[in-house]
């Protein structure tokens, strides 16, 4: 089994509004820190017939569906069809892509969710990129800061530093992760796998692949 660790490996940019923010960069990563100054730039030049404008900038299209309870935090971009349910907390800088759900009491900061991403239930998502269609089980955290506070490097071969002291996790495009998981900060998961439930991950993780724990990561039978 390979593992990469770059953007054309790892997403389809076809997929999110935020294609921009990834050109001319070789790793998802780079994008943290320009997410809300993309933001700002693009949210006035949304469509005012398809996207209202709430509050100083947060854009929500006018077909998601966002509950009363929740909490948009600017600047936000809320894509068509998404889904906002009862007491998210979206915290700033997050971009949600179209037929997205960010569930019940989950929260997000300075996170791009490609289209039909899924963090339907008690998820944390900080400093993250969740390719298309990937899925966040049940209370499944990524956590965005090590213990010491030191910088975090993404476990590559070789070691890649990132120089961020916040960066969650990579989610490439149709992975999933089972409940009450924790992707550790600078995990980068490829296309296509599969997390075990109450699993602790980290560094880079293959695509195609399932991973029950740190010793035990196996392909997957199924045809590529």
């Amino acid at each position: 089994m390979t593992a990469s660790v770059q953007i054309s490996d790892l997403l389809d940019l076809e997929q999110t509004l935020a294609a921009p923010l990834f050109q001319e960069k070789q790793y998802p990563w780079q994008v943290l820190e320009e997410i809300e100054t993309f933001i700002r730039g693009l949210g006035p030049r949304l469509s005012a017939d398809e996207f209202i404008h709430p509050q100083p900038e947060v854009w929500v299209a006018k077909d998601a569906e966002v509950f009363p309870s929740a909490y948009l935090g600017a600047p936000c971009i809320i894509d068509h069809g998404a889904q906002v349910r009862h007491c998210a907390f979206i915290r700033g800088s997050a971009i949600v892509g179209k037929g997205a759900v960010v569930g019940n009491s989950v929260e997000l900061k300075n996170v791009v969710l490609f289209n039909k991403v899924e963090t339907p239930h008690y998820n944390y998502v900080g400093d993250s990129i969740l390719g298309f269609h990937a899925h966040m089980g049940a209370g499944s955290i990524t956590s965005n800061v090590k213990s010491d506070r030191s910088l975090v490097t993404v476990k590559a071969d070789p070691a890649i530093p990132t120089g961020r002291k916040k960066f969650g996790a990579v989610l490439g495009d149709y992975v999933e992760v089972g409940c009450n998981s924790v992707l550790n900060p600078g995990t980068v998961i490829g296309r296509h796998t599969t997390v075990y439930p109450v699993s602790s991950v980290r560094g880079v993780i293959p695509a195609y692949a399932i991973f029950k724990d740190a010793g035990r990561i196996v392909p997957k039978e199924e045809s590529r």
